[in-house]
């Protein structure tokens, strides 16, 4: 096999991308619970919330309230989504280490998600990320349907490429590609990637991927292969697109953990405890956890799922 990275980071997105659409309102002492369970499990990257407007995602309106709660730990990043300035505003405040932005590869998603074309999105979040960086703040930008759109279909690396040309011009200093609704196979991961790779170091690159259609684990492995180190997980997979039909959740941290640590990639986190993290979210919802590893590991502990 080739020269595959020894670590691998891995940046828990579930608190914020995996709770955003749930339905049922989870109360912030949960959120902050598992934020608290994530850390002590050995997360150093985490993805607390999101500085949106409450009309379109409610379940994040208690944003301030969940960064107040949370008792930081040394070593451990805290990042927030802010998708303008009037969310950077209120972000502030609450000393995020990291703030994120996103940007579609996919004209059409664009247009049914914000309202907007690419290139105009990309405006909007100048001043955001000149903001953020006049108050020490690193930009983390995420650029969905990088690998397939719910509306126009494929999506191809020169449509990545033009992302992340746009985002490098701002100013962004992490670029992150997503592949939101899970339809991305390994040498169009590698494809698009590759693309982000041309104008970002390999230490601010990373991938996202979905598990829709079962190519999450086989995506970050081919990412692997091109040295990238650094990937978004989601506790006991939480998370979908609200926007791409039958798009299920983020990959699950407990199946990425398992497979890098049987390889012998270390990710400095406990898979008993993040196994613990995902159970006890997932009775806050009264559902079983997605992840199979955790499914797997309850079951060999007699531990009834929820």
């Amino acid at each position: 096999m080739m020269n595959l990275p020894r670590h691998v980071k891995l940046v828990e997105v579930g608190p914020r991308d995996g709770l955003q659409n749930e339905g049922t309102p989870v109360a912030a002492a949960h959120k902050i619970d598992l934020v608290h369970r994530l850390q002590a499990a050995g997360c150093t990257e985490i993805e607390v919330t999101s500085f949106v407007s409450p009309k379109w995602v409610p379940q994040m309106a208690d944003n301030t309230e969940v960064m107040a709660g949370i008792t930081r730990q040394p070593g451990v990043r805290y990042s927030v989504l802010t998708p303008n300035m009037k969310g950077l505003e209120a972000a502030l405040p609450t000393r995020p280490h990291e703030v994120v932005v996103f940007g579609a590869a996919s004209q059409a998603f664009s247009q049914r998600n914000i309202n907007c074309s690419i290139e105009e999105s990309i405006e909007r979040f100048a001043p955001v990320v000149a903001a953020a960086h006049a108050a020490g703040i690193k930009v983390r930008a995420a650029i969905s349907c990088a690998l397939g759109c719910p509306y126009q279909g494929e999506v191809g690396p020169d449509a990545v490429e033009h992302v992340v040309r746009l985002m490098k011009g701002i100013g962004v200093d992490h670029c992150g590609v997503a592949d939101t609704i899970g339809t991305g196979t390994p040498r169009a991961a590698q494809a698009a990637l590759e693309r982000a790779l041309k104008h970002y170091p390999v230490g601010e690159v990373s991938g996202h991927f979905h598990d829709t259609y079962g190519q999450a684990l086989a995506n970050i492995l081919a990412c692997l292969e091109l040295g990238i180190h650094t990937f978004d997980t989601s506790i006991a997979g939480l998370g979908g697109c609200p926007y791409a039909k039958g798009a299920t959740g983020n990959v699950a941290t407990e199946d990425v953990v398992y497979m890098l640590h049987g390889m012998g990639i270390s990710t400095g986190l406990d898979l008993d405890a993040l196994v613990d993290a995902g159970a006890a979210i997932s009775r806050v919802l009264s559902r079983p956890p997605v992840a199979r590893v955790a499914r797997a590991l309850l079951a060999k502990r007699g531990v009834a799922l929820p």
